[in-house]
């Protein structure tokens, strides 16, 4: 099975049993519902990335600290970065969909390694984003749509939107926010305030494959499976809005 191929099934299983959780513990206190979906999902994918990749690495959110830490992952050559459950709060709240799973493989190419497949499932909408073919629909005729957390967009995000004269669409996850960019729903996403690499490694890979512009807020390309893995800002948009996104978050690069 291709690593392409992998990553697309992984994600789509982890993401059926994630609403298995969800419909099991409907009754139950949204904190036990976050709770069980980390924990079964995690477990579940490295499980199956264990027989299917037994060489390889990963780096998973809901790894313990000391797993995150391990230098193994800083010399292998291939590296699974996933996030077995994005979004949440989102997830334990009944009837949301921008929530997602991301599965993505890191291996080593020079200094810094690059994104070669990833995923991005989104259970409640019935999608599975995943490499090598990926589309993104033709440009809209309306305003630049910029899509924010619902609870605290970043104020390099708002002068953004008000530097394109664009309007703000609210939503979850991070990765949903750059599906909603490769689905046609939005066209930039920018972000800045605190993020990990599992956070955009499989949003990331998905975008690329779709042509979609990725970079930092400081124009810098995003570089992964780093000994911190830190990655706190990014920016995912249609590539016609690139130059003037950076105008505002970059000036004078």
């Amino acid at each position: 099975m291709s690593d392409h191929r992998l990553a697309a099934e992984l994600a789509s299983r982890a993401g059926k049993l994630l609403l298995d959780v969800r419909a099991e513990l409907s009754e139950a206190p949204a904190a036990e519902r976050k709770a069980a979906g980390d924990r079964r999902s995690h477990e579940f994918l490295m499980t199956e990335l264990a027989a299917a990749r037994p060489d390889d690495a990963v780096l998973s959110e809901e790894a313990t600290e000391q797993e995150k830490a391990n230098s193994a992952r800083l010399t292998a050559d291939r590296v699974w970065i996933v996030d077995p459950l994005d979004g949440t709060r989102e997830f334990s709240e009944l009837g949301r969909d921008d929530w997602a799973v991301h599965v993505a493989l890191w291996q080593r190419n020079g200094s810094h390694g690059e994104l070669v497949a990833g995923a991005v499932a989104l259970p409640a909408q019935g999608m599975t984003l995943a490499t090598p073919e990926v589309v993104a629909p033709a440009a809209h005729d309306g305003p630049v749509r910029v899509v924010v957390s619902r609870t605290r967009p970043p104020a390099v995000a708002l002068a953004v939107r008000d530097a394109l004269d664009g309007v703000l669409v609210e939503m979850g996850s991070a990765g949903a926010k750059v599906a909603a960019v490769v689905q046609g729903r939005a066209d930039v996403y920018v972000h800045a305030g605190g993020q990990y690499e599992w956070d955009s490694a499989a949003p990331v890979a998905v975008a690329r494959s779709a042509g979609l512009f990725t970079a930092r807020i400081d124009g810098s390309p995003l570089h992964y499976n780093q000994i911190d893995p830190s990655l706190p800002d990014l920016i995912v948009c249609r590539p016609e809005y690139a130059e003037a996104v950076l105008a505002v978050t970059a000036p004078g690069r």
